[in-house]
């Protein structure tokens, strides 16, 4: 995947990837790997904020840019502020900016925040008799950990490519 196919993942679409699991196998539809709508959220923040740099937005501006609730987006911007990717502002001139430059805002690394330190398999849940035995679980890790490491190489900064055709999508929604 190029670096503007990642951008209109990350910044348009859930990424969401149907599993090749069939339905008559399991008894229903499964999804394969799919970010939260928290972390979903929380890179379009920041994909919003770095296209309009050098102008601070708000919380209502974005919300109606996406659409998302604008209760659900405070906690993300909440977060956002909190783990230091943005500035918040109050009063009249108030509003949101990146608080990094977007070059050094690491893909990987915002979602490993917000997705937290989740395995890809919860073998305690499962109650799983091979749970003390089975290598699964360390594997899966490994994986997850080189997808961060892989993510780690784009940057906010990177997602902007095509910041002129974003600009003008911002500028005329439909």
């Amino acid at each position: 995947m190029n670096k503007i196919e990642l951008a209109s993942v990350i910044a348009f679409k859930p990424a969401k990837i149907d599993s090749h699991v069939s339905s008559a196998h399991t008894g229903h539809k499964r999804s394969g790997m799919q970010l939260s709508r928290f972390t979903d959220y929380s890179l379009r923040v920041l994909l919003y904020l770095a296209i309009n740099d050098g102008r601070r937005s708000t919380l209502h501006e974005i919300a109606d840019f996406y659409p998302i609730s604008v209760e659900h987006l405070r906690k993300v911007v909440h977060e956002l502020s909190r783990s230091g990717y943005i500035n918040t502002y109050q009063g009249k001139n108030g509003g949101m900016e990146l608080a990094k430059a977007p070059r050094s805002i690491a893909i990987g690394e915002v979602i490993k925040h917000f997705e937290g330190h989740t395995s890809f398999i919860d073998c305690d849940r499962l109650s799983c008799k091979l749970a003390s035995v089975c290598t699964l679980k360390s594997v899966l890790m490994v994986g997850q950990e080189a997808l961060y490491e892989k993510l780690n190489e784009y940057s906010l900064a990177d997602l902007l490519e095509s910041k002129p055709k974003m600009v003008k999508v911002l500028a005329n929604p439909l």
